[in-house]
């Protein structure tokens, strides 16, 4: 690709231990059709306790736009606020560690941001394992019933949304909204995308952006994932009342009916089964659907992947509430009206 008359882009990647999956998302990265001459890596460290960091500066060495920044708060989003400070770039494309990226990625972010409406454009994050958990775990993150109309796991057309993985912007709409919540260790990107769109921007998903994410790989890191997830979504709920969406409401109300039942048992025992039997068997069906499209042996697997998912997440969304203060916020009817689709 010509690079006249390109802006110029900086990819922006926080790194924190990622010494098995650094290279080849480089490498991915590295192999993009967009000119190097008009874009720079900033690889942000939160003080890697392996090889992330070594590994990071040998690459460094042999190409010039590569630079390592330090983190020393390591999370998240102070990394993409130093990353955002030290860009030279007009176009911010953020991409994570744990991922690897289609050849046209920073070329088809570029397009879109300049041809499009969009404030923020990003893709399709295909989800890849690593052992039998980790490819069910896979299956069970790009499917409707496990992760509900978050788009950007499984759609096939392009569309607006109220979030994308992991974003591209111009370097200027960042720097208006004030870059991203340093005080939020998980779900900065969500909270992000809701103060962007509170402003009038506009978020799109598109196919052409193609990345493979590789996922958690046992049962127990899923779900202290999901856990993290559901916890710091409830710091955004808190912040910001009206970012609810109804996907997001599932996994607490599946909670709240699971504890339920435990309490009536003593006095219906019938009910007390009910909707557990009904959730288990609701859980049967699409795993019934996910492996026969992706394979038989992952069926015996796939049950207890949704279980988690969505149990882990409403646990952490509860907890997040207590944390934040939310109970009071919940109970308030100018909540509900505020609360959107």
């Amino acid at each position: 690709m010509p690079g006249n008359g390109l802006p110029f882009v900086s990819v922006i990647m926080p790194v924190f231990n990622e010494e098995r999956y650094i290279s080849r998302c480089l490498d991915s990265v590295l192999a993009n059709d967009y000119p190097k001459d008009r874009m720079e890596i900033l690889v942000i460290d939160g003080n890697s306790s392996d090889r992330s960091r070594e590994i990071v500066q040998e690459y460094a060495m042999r190409y010039s736009f590569i630079r390592i920044l330090d983190n020393p708060k390591r999370f998240v989003a102070s990394a993409l606020n130093i990353g955002l400070m030290y860009a030279r770039g007009d176009i911010i494309i953020r991409m994570d560690a744990h991922s690897t990226y289609d050849r046209r990625y920073i070329s088809q972010c570029v397009r879109l941001l300049q041809h499009s409406e969009a404030s923020n454009v990003g893709g399709v994050m295909r989800a890849v394992g690593e052992g039998y958990w980790g490819e069910t775990i896979a299956i069970a993150v790009t499917t409707p019933f496990g992760v509900g109309n978050a788009y950007y796991r499984f759609s096939q057309c392009e569309r607006w949304v109220d979030t994308v993985f992991p974003g591209a912007w111009k370097k200027s709409t960042l720097e208006q909204l004030g870059g991203f919540k340093e005080d939020w260790m998980v779900n900065e990107d969500y909270e992000l995308n809701y103060r962007l769109r509170k402003a009038g921007g506009k978020i799109l998903l598109s196919p052409n952006i193609r990345c493979w994410y590789w996922v958690r790989p046992t049962i127990k890191a899923v779900a202290q994932q999901y856990f993290r997830y559901g916890f710091w979504r409830a710091k955004t709920l808190v912040a910001h009342p009206g970012s609810l969406r109804w996907r997001q409401v599932a996994p607490p109300a599946l909670v709240a009916m699971l504890i339920i039942s435990g309490f009536v048992a003593p006095v219906i025992p019938l009910m007390s089964i009910l909707f557990p039997a009904a959730y288990l068997a609701t859980s049967v069906i699409a795993s019934v659907a996910a492996a026969y499209k992706r394979g038989w042996r992952y069926l015996p697997g796939l049950p207890l992947v949704y279980v988690t998912l969505h149990v882990s997440w409403g646990l952490g969304f509860y907890a997040g509430l207590c944390k934040w203060g939310g109970a009071e916020l919940l109970g308030s009817s100018r909540y509900w009206w505020r609360f959107q689709r």
